[in-house]
C-alpha cells in the first residue's frame, strides 16, 4: 500500500513539475506585446554605460568621412572657382564632355572606396578595429591635404582617390564593431549611429557650403577667389583628427576579435569594462560563453582559412551565399538606385530643377541635410530597434517612392520651371514648393529604411568568421554601384530627360518593397542566434522568430529585481529553456519538496 501511495505520489510529483515547466517555458516564448519603447527590463542597467557609448559615439562618427565628401562637392561643383579650375567653366567643351568631367569628379571618391573596401578584407581582422581606424584617420587627412593644394584637376583626382581609400575602409570598420560590442537590444540603435553620422557629414558639409559662399568673397581685385572652394575641405582635416585622438582615449577593442585572437583574457577584461560589470557576473559569463562557443566552432571549420578559402566558403555555401547575393547585395544594389545617392550629391541641381535660384540652392541643400540629419538620428533612437528594421524599411521606402514619383510628375508636367527666366503659374508655383518637399522628405524616407539596412544587414547575418571579409564585399558592391550611379545620373538626365531618371528611381523603390517582404527581422537578437536562422529555406525566413526561437545564453539571465539593483541574489541563471531536462526537473521538485517542508514546519508551529 505503501509503494502505490509513494509511486502515486512521485507520478503526482512529475505532472506538478511538467505543468510548471510548460508554464515556465510558455511565459519564456510568450511573445511581448508592441511597446513604442525599448524594453529593458531584462538586462542589468550597468551594460548600458558611458563607456559603451563613448565607443559608439567614436565609431559612430566615422561615418561622416563618407557623408561630408558627398555634400561637400556637391556644392564644389556649382562654386565659380572650382569650376574654373577643374575645366567645368570651359564653354568650348560640349555639354556630353562637361556631363562626363562632372561624373568623373563627384565619383573618384566612389572609385577609390573600391579600393578601401578590399583592403578592409584584410586591415580590419589584422590590425583590430580600433587600430585600423587610426589608420584611416591618417589616410584621410592625407587626401584631404591634396585636394586642397591641388591647382590642377589631376591632383584633384589624386587627392579624390586616396580620400576614397580611407573611406571605403570606414564603412566595414564602424559597422563590424558597432555590431561586435553592442548589447543585442540596442545594437539596431548602435549601428544606426553610424548611419546617421553619414548624414551629420552631409550638413555639417552643405553648412560649410553655404557658409564660404556667404562669407568668403568669389572673386578678390577681380580675379577669381580659389580659396572659396579650398575652405570647404578643411573640416575633414578637423573630423580626421578629432577621432584619431578620441580613438586612443574612449575606445575599446572588441571583445569579440581578441576572441578570436586567442586573447581570452583580455577579451573578458574588455567586455568587463565595456559592459561595467565584473568579469565574473553572470552576465559576463553568458555573454563571452556565446562568443567563445562561436568561435572555437567556427576556428575548428576554418583552422587553414585564407583568401581563396573565404571566396569558396562564401560561393560555395548555400546559406551564405544567399546572405550575400539575395539579402546584402540586393539591399546595396536596390538602395543605391533608389535615388537617395543621386539626391545628395546633385542636391544643387535637383533644386534648380524645382525653380530655385543662385546661392539659394546652397541653402535649400543645407536645408536638406538637417532634415536627413534630424530624421536618421530620431530613426536610430525610436525605430530602428523599436519599430523592427522591416517595418522601418516597408515605412520609409513607401515614403521614399512617393516623393521620387512626386518629383518626376513634377519634371514632366513642369519642365520650364529650370530655365532662368521662366514665369510660373499660381498653381505650378505650388507644385514647385511641393516638389522641394518631396526632395526632403524623400530624405527622410532614406533615412528610415535603406539607409539603416544597408550598413545593418551586412554587420549582423555573416559568421563571425568571414564578417568583416563579407563586410567589404558588401562594401565593395555599396560603392561599386555608388560610383556607377554617380557617373550615370548626368548622362541619364541628358538621355532620359531628367523625369525619366526619377521615374526608374521610383520603379527600384517598388522593387524593394518586393525584396524587403521575404527579410527576417532580426531585431532584439544576439549575434550567435543569427547564424540559427539561416538553417531555415529562404521562404520561412520572414518567420524566424517563430520557428527559431533565441537560445543564446545572454537571453537566460534573468533579473527580478526592480530597475537599478543587480546584485547576484537578483539574477536567475536557466541553463536551458528549450526541453524539460532531468537536472531541471530535478530542479523543480527540490524546490517543491522545500516549499512543502517549510508549509509544514509553519502550521507545525501554528
Amino acid at each position: 500500500m505503501t509503494e502505490i501511495n509513494e509511486k502515486k505520489f512521485d507520478e503526482q510529483s512529475i505532472e506538478s513539475v511538467g505543468a510548471k515547466y510548460d508554464k515556465h517555458n510558455q511565459e519564456l516564448n510568450k511573445p511581448k506585446k508592441f511597446q513604442w519603447h525599448l524594453d529593458l527590463s531584462e538586462h542589468p542597467p550597468e551594460i548600458f554605460n558611458y563607456t559603451l557609448y563613448l565607443s559608439v559615439f567614436v565609431f559612430g562618427i566615422l561615418g561622416a568621412a563618407r557623408g561630408y565628401d558627398e555634400g561637400n562637392i556637391s556644392g564644389n561643383i556649382v562654386l565659380p572657382a572650382f569650376k574654373q579650375m577643374t575645366g567645368l567653366a570651359d564653354t568650348t567643351k560640349s555639354e556630353n564632355a562637361l556631363a562626363n568631367l562632372k561624373s568623373n569628379i563627384t565619383s573618384m571618391v566612389q572609385l577609390g572606396s573600391i579600393g578601401g573596401a578590399i583592403i578592409a578584407m584584410k586591415s580590419v581582422d589584422f590590425f583590430g578595429r580600433v587600430r585600423a581606424m587610426q589608420v584611416v584617420c591618417v589616410l584621410w587627412i592625407i587626401g584631404t591635404i591634396i585636394q586642397i593644394t591641388s591647382s590642377t584637376v589631376g591632383q584633384l583626382y589624386a587627392g579624390r582617390l586616396i580620400e576614397g581609400l580611407a573611406i571605403g575602409q570606414t564603412v566595414s570598420i564602424g559597422p563590424v564593431y558597432l555590431a561586435e560590442v553592442s548589447p543585442s537590444v540596442i545594437r539596431g540603435l548602435c549601428n544606426s549611429m553610424f548611419a546617421g553620422a553619414v548624414y551629420f557629414g552631409i550638413m555639417l558639409a552643405y553648412l560649410t557650403n553655404y557658409g564660404c559662399v556667404l562669407h568668403v568673397p568669389a572673386q578678390i581685385d577681380g580675379h577669381i577667389n580659389q580659396s572659396q572652394w579650398r575652405y570647404t575641405l578643411t573640416p575633414k582635416i578637423v573630423l580626421a583628427g578629432l577621432i584619431f585622438i578620441m580613438s586612443f582615449v574612449f575606445c575599446i577593442e572588441s571583445p569579440r576579435w581578441l576572441l578570436k585572437k586567442n586573447r581570452p583574457d583580455q577579451a573578458i577584461e574588455k567586455l568587463s569594462k565595456l559592459r561595467h560589470l565584473p568579469k565574473d557576473h553572470p552576465y559576463i559569463i553568458a555573454e563571452i560563453s556565446d562568443i567563445n562557443e562561436q568561435v572555437m566552432a567556427e576556428k575548428e571549420a576554418t583552422m587553414h582559412s585564407n583568401i581563396i578559402s573565404n571566396f569558396r566558403e562564401i560561393f560555395t555555401k548555400k546559406s551564405i551565399a544567399y546572405r550575400l547575393f539575395a539579402i546584402t547585395g540586393l539591399a546595396q544594389v536596390l538602395g543605391q538606385w533608389s535615388g537617395a545617392n543621386a539626391v545628395t550629391i546633385y542636391a544643387s541641381e535637383l533644386f534648380s530643377l524645382a525653380g530655385i535660384r543662385g546661392t539659394d540652392t546652397l541653402k535649400m541643400s543645407a536645408v536638406l541635410g538637417v532634415v536627413k540629419f534630424v530624421s536618421a538620428y530620431l530613426c536610430a533612437f525610436f525605430i530602428i530597434d523599436v519599430f523592427g528594421r522591416k517595418r522601418a524599411l516597408y515605412s520609409g521606402l513607401s515614403l521614399q517612392m512617393i516623393c521620387i514619383l512626386y518629383y518626376a510628375i513634377f519634371l514632366t508636367i513642369v519642365p520650364q520651371a529650370k530655365e532662368t527666366d521662366a514665369v510660373l503659374t499660381s498653381s505650378q508655383k505650388r507644385a514647385a514648393k511641393g516638389a522641394l518637399a518631396a526632395i526632403f522628405l524623400s530624405g527622410t524616407g532614406w533615412t528610415m529604411g535603406f539607409n539603416s539596412i544597408q550598413y545593418l544587414l551586412g554587420s549582423e547575418i555573416f559568421p563571425l568568421n568571414i564578417r568583416s571579409f563579407a563586410q567589404s564585399l558588401v562594401m565593395i558592391l555599396h560603392f561599386g554601384n555608388q560610383y556607377g550611379n554617380s557617373k550615370a545620373l548626368p548622362k541619364m538626365m541628358l538621355s532620359m530627360n531628367s523625369y525619366g531618371a526619377f521615374y526608374f528611381f521610383a520603379g527600384v523603390c517598388c522593387l524593394g518593397l518586393i525584396w524587403g517582404f521575404f527579410l527576417p527581422e532580426l531585431k532584439g537578437r544576439s549575434l550567435e542566434s543569427i547564424e540559427e536562422v539561416f538553417t531555415l529555406p529562404w521562404y520561412n525566413l520572414r518567420r524566424c522568430n517563430s520557428l527559431v526561437p533565441d537560445h543564446s545564453q545572454i537571453h537566460k539571465v534573468r533579473f527580478t529585481n526592480s530597475r537599478g539593483n543587480t546584485g547576484f541574489d537578483h539574477v536567475q541563471y536557466n541553463l536551458d529553456t528549450s526541453k524539460p531536462t532531468d537536472e531541471f526537473i530535478e530542479d523543480l521538485m527540490r524546490r517543491d519538496s522545500t516549499e512543502s517542508d517549510k508549509k509544514e514546519d509553519v502550521e507545525k508551529k501554528v
